[in-house]
């Protein structure tokens, strides 16, 4: 009841006219950078920060959570429509949302996403005000080998139960992995595959690879093929900017549950909003192979883009919560709003729910607008967004290229930046050409870092005993999972070949009797 009357109160200073409009400033400045390839919420809040000298701190940091989570939904904007994700949280939702969008459904797969991460996000934000603490005490009890643990548990998943081909899954994994592991080792200072060039010292950036993976070789491979292609994938910009009673009631069980996969890891530092994403669509992608009538494929699986969506918005709202009560930075994000939070001489915490009230609560209730807001602003502007593919092929490709370039130059202005850029994105075109998958590589580059350091720190801890990383109840429960999910997977597989077979076997007996 405190604290139910706490955001009451918060209500009451979010609700002023000049931080409403800080809201609204906060909203439309997030989901614009968001649209932009290269940059997102987490740039766009770097860049605001200067302004936290001009605002009070109230209003300085609910512009702040408007920017955040404006941020998620310009990144799943243009993830659906061009295939080009701002941020490596928003990369699952175009595995099946850009499919929805090639197929005519561009307003249905925006709507999709607007409501996912209004319902990840409202739920988070509930839990945020009223089990924030029990929230916190879980986070305490991942240490080195539950975060090794976790990472293997993703690594594996997604090459072998997401990806088709087993071989191609551990392929791009491999490489991901690869790219992450590029530059100076921080516990030994040694150059790894630097090739003595300087530039690579301090590795290759996530926002690069994503940007020239996802991005970039969509260009080329969209150039390869401009020539012969076929009229017949044009994004329908028009239609109706909601879902209809079926559409709706196939998304709310994947919405329903990517937000319960979302919302542990709001406090459990594993890079933000990225793998619980990656998780929920697994976890779609498994469940839709055991339906009569599989959705997921060329045209674009509605459950595949509503988990991630609202996986990824309650990862946020329970990270914001994190940072207040505990002064954690799961995300970049939430790192350098913690930095204009030291700029006022405020330390998150628990103390300061005491000391600053007025600040928290109204922050807090801050979330719940701006929720509200995005979910007006992006709902009749979904057939809006959708008109932008209406632009030409080579001068809509065009011009994603130059953003590309842009987008990295800004975060980077490094020229050496472009060119691995370049690099990868022609690496991104070959692996698409042969139907590589691209997820696993991503979450090998995400995760690449923590699993190494993971594994490091729980074998010093250790002291080598190789045991410690299947010591705690929290390792073998996943590692029990894992298993348990790669023999179904395996066995699955094995019994889908056989009925192909014996589908093949038997139309070939049919012909050759009508034949005879």
């Amino acid at each position: 009841m405190d604290a139910l009357m706490s955001l009451f109160e918060g209500f009451t200073h979010a609700l002023t006219p000049m931080n409403l409009l800080w809201v609204l400033v906060g909203c439309f400045l997030g989901t614009a950078v968001g649209v932009l390839p290269g940059l997102g919420s987490s740039m766009a809040v770097a860049l605001l920060l200067p302004m936290t000298f001009a605002l009070d701190p109230t209003g300085a940091f609910i512009m702040f959570a408007g920017v955040y989570f404006g941020g998620l939904f310009g990144d799943s904007t243009m993830a659906i429509l061009m295939n080009t994700p701002g941020q490596a949280s928003a990369i699952a939702s175009t595995f099946e949302g850009h499919k929805m969008a090639r197929n005519g459904r561009a307003p249905q797969a925006l709507a999709t996403a607007a409501i996912g991460a209004f319902i990840g996000g409202f739920v988070s934000c509930f839990l945020v005000v009223f089990v924030a603490p029990a929230l916190a005490d879980f986070s305490t009890n991942f240490g080195p080998a539950e975060f090794f643990a976790l990472a293997l548990f993703a690594f594996v998943a997604t090459s072998s139960v997401v990806a088709d081909s087993v071989l191609k899954g551990l392929m791009a994994l491999v490489l991901g992995i690869g790219f992450s592991v590029i530059g100076i080792d921080s516990v030994s200072g040694t150059e790894r595959f630097t090739m003595g060039v300087p530039e690579l010292f301090d590795g290759v950036s996530l926002v690069t690879v994503t940007v020239a993976i996802l991005a970039l070789g969509e260009v080329f491979f969209i150039a390869s093929r401009i020539r012969r292609k076929v009229n017949d994938n044009t994004i329908n910009s028009s239609g109706r900017p909601f879902l209809s009673r079926k559409e709706f009631g196939e998304a709310l069980p994947a919405w329903l549950r990517g937000t319960a996969i979302g919302l542990p890891f709001g406090v459990i530092p594993v890079g933000g909003a990225d793998v619980p994403t990656f998780m929920s669509y697994g976890l779609e992608r498994k469940l839709d192979s055991k339906r009569k009538d599989p959705q997921f494929g060329d045209k674009g699986a509605i459950r595949g883009l509503a988990g991630p969506e609202s996986a990824g918005s309650a990862t946020t709202g329970i990270a914001m919560g994190a940072l207040l009560a505990l002064g954690l930075p799961i995300s970049a994000t939430a790192a350098i709003m913690l930095a204009a939070f030291r700029q006022y001489g405020l330390q998150p915490g628990p103390l300061l729910f005491d000391r600053s009230p007025e600040l928290v609560w109204g922050l807090l209730a801050s979330f719940f607008i701006a929720m509200i807001v995005l979910l007006i602003i992006n709902l009749p502007f979904a057939p809006l967004w959708a008109k932008l593919l209406k632009i030409p092929d080579p001068y809509l490709y065009g011009g994603i290229a130059v953003f590309c370039g842009l987008g990295i130059y800004a975060t980077s202005a490094s020229q050496f930046e472009l060119m691995i850029l370049l690099g990868i994105g022609i690496i991104s075109f070959v692996l698409k050409r042969y139907g590589v998958p691209l997820a696993p590589l991503m979450i090998g580059m995400v995760l690449g870092p923590l699993a190494e350091s993971s594994l490091r720190d729980a074998l010093l801890a250790s002291g080598n005993d190789v045991s410690v990383l299947v010591s705690s109840p929290i390792t073998i429960v996943l590692y029990i999972i894992l298993i348990g999910a790669l023999l179904y997977t395996g066995i699955g597989r094995v019994l889908a070949r056989r009925r192909q077979k014996k589908t093949v076997d038997a139309a070939s007996r049919d012909s050759e009797s009508v034949s005879s």
